[in-house]
């Protein structure tokens, strides 16, 4: 069974000067009909004024969890170098309870240098933080088996990124969604190595969800054909106009009633 297309958003934490205008943004996603709404784990901003406004990941998804009533909600991606995974973990199981079992626990490497440095935290190589990404997803969901409460569901782990011996191995051992930034001819290659890796883990490849960014439509459609479902639009700060987003919810749409019939 196939799954029907999904539509993210990713609204930015950066250059809003006061934390109402993202408060604002998450409630017009809502009703604009947005499946999921996603922040980052950044700590300073990635374009525009590298000085300008900026607001932390996970206490923000704490106030999403309360605001919002549908969607589900997540980072796109937590930081794996930031936080102990037992307390990561933690913290995931608290929100997933406040929004009634409506988080996804997006997680990465961690690339953006800066974010380190400035909160004194070691950047190491790639190596050093896939190998500890490795170990925390382990910690993960070690911990999240033990905690009292438990979460509301099970709750997903999305994985982001696109090595293809150490990252896309964690995606088949521990992800429900894999994130890219893919093209489609990208995509393609780096699917197949995927399928392979959980073929070799003993992992149904088919319960990984697909996901990438938002490119346009017709991107959208090819991406589509080769298997994606799962696409988010970024928007940033500070007025957070969401024009492209409801292009992208319109063409979801479009598509699922299609999807929909062939599966009756």
């Amino acid at each position: 069974m196939r799954r029907p297309v999904r539509i993210g958003v990713q609204l930015q934490p950066q250059h809003a000067s006061e934390y109402g205008r993202i408060r604002d943004a998450v409630l017009r996603a809502e009703d604009a009909g947005v499946d999921i709404v996603f922040n980052w784990d950044h700590f300073y901003p990635l374009t525009g004024d590298p000085g300008g406004a900026h607001f932390e990941c996970w206490t923000m998804l704490g106030a999403w969890a309360e605001q919002t009533e549908r969607v589900e909600i997540g980072a796109l991606v937590t930081g794996g170098g930031y936080r102990n995974p037992d307390l990561l973990a933690d913290m995931a199981r608290t929100v997933d309870q406040i929004s009634g079992g409506r988080l996804i626990l997006g997680i990465g490497g961690g690339w953006f240098e800066r974010d380190y440095d400035e909160y004194g935290y070691e950047f190491g190589t790639p190596g050093t933080r896939l190998n500890l990404l490795k170990d925390s997803l382990a910690r993960i969901t070690a911990r999240l088996g033990k905690l009292n409460p438990q979460p509301v569901r099970e709750i997903p782990i999305l994985v982001g990124g696109g090595g293809e011996r150490k990252t896309l191995r964690l995606v088949a051992e521990y992800a429900d969604i894999w994130h890219s930034f893919a093209d489609v001819n990208t995509f393609a290659h780096k699917n197949k190595i995927l399928a392979e890796h959980a073929t070799a883990v003993g992992t149904d490849e088919t319960r990984i969800e697909r996901s990438v960014a938002w490119q346009g439509r017709a991107a959208a459609n090819e991406l589509h054909a080769a298997g994606v479902t799962l696409f988010t639009v970024g928007v940033s700060g500070p007025d957070y106009d969401l024009t492209t987003l409801r292009q992208a919810v319109d063409w979801r749409d479009e598509v699922n009633p299609e999807l929909l019939e062939g599966l009756a």
